[in-house]
């Protein structure tokens, strides 16, 4: 599966995926990742990928021309989906992270400043993701984020395919509380079914516990939810 960015910092990358999972995948060549620099396709001498806003108001906005013409150049040899990384998109979740996985590809554009200008949507036919409801400095992080999440349910990138099936959200259940050595720490101690060699008892327990933590993630959520429609 092939990863583009489009963004007006490409250094970023680079250090965030040479380790770890992504970074070994990317060395076997299960996955590319490549970030372009989005002044390579501009036509002016200052390379000016912003501009004032019509209709006024603070900060600049991303011009349409240097995204389109990106995205039209990457097409060629990535025929996967646009992606727009914006507060207000659809929110990153397991499900749509598998759902992306299954593309060829990736094209993701990292916006700055005020945003990318409305036309860029439109042309290219882009899905707009959101990694929750906040905001950072630009795209670059939600896209670094997209790409862990998606990257590591593409066949062959995780060493071993079962941990998938474990992982927080596979499903409709979150993880489970984990322990290791020391048995006693501190004066706590490790839950006895765990040191039982019962692995029926012990699924049980994982099971339970999993359900446990739904509750309270569903139970949090709600709260939240209830409390912004208040505001």
């Amino acid at each position: 599966m092939q990863f583009d960015v489009v963004t007006i910092f490409p250094g970023m990358f680079g250090t965030v995926f040479r380790q770890g999972v992504i970074g070994r995948a990317i060395e076997r060549g299960v996955i590319g990742l490549a970030a372009h620099d989005l002044r390579d396709y501009t036509h002016d001498r200052h390379r000016q990928v912003d501009d004032m806003p019509f209709g006024g108001g603070p900060g600049m906005v991303m011009k349409p021309e240097p995204v389109i013409e990106a995205v039209e150049s990457l097409r060629s040899s990535n025929p996967g989906p646009v992606v727009l990384m914006e507060p207000w998109g659809e929110p990153l979740g397991q499900d749509l992270a598998a759902d992306l996985a299954a593309q060829p590809g990736l094209i993701i554009v990292c916006g700055r400043y005020e945003g990318i200008d409305d036309r860029v949507r439109s042309v290219l036919g882009a899905r707009e993701i959101s990694i929750g409801d906040y905001v950072l400095s630009g795209g670059e992080i939600p896209a670094m984020v997209l790409i862990d999440a998606v990257a590591r349910l593409v066949p062959g990138v995780v060493g071993d395919p079962g941990s998938l099936t474990q992982d927080s959200f596979a499903g409709e259940r979150t993880g489970w509380p984990q322990f290791t050595r020391p048995a006693e720490y501190r004066g706590m101690n490790v839950p006895d079914v765990l040191l039982s060699g019962d692995h029926a008892r012990i699924e049980q327990w994982r099971r339970q516990q999993a359900s446990h933590r739904r509750e309270r993630v569903d139970t949090k959520r709600d709260a939240q939810i209830k409390e912004l429609k208040k505001t």
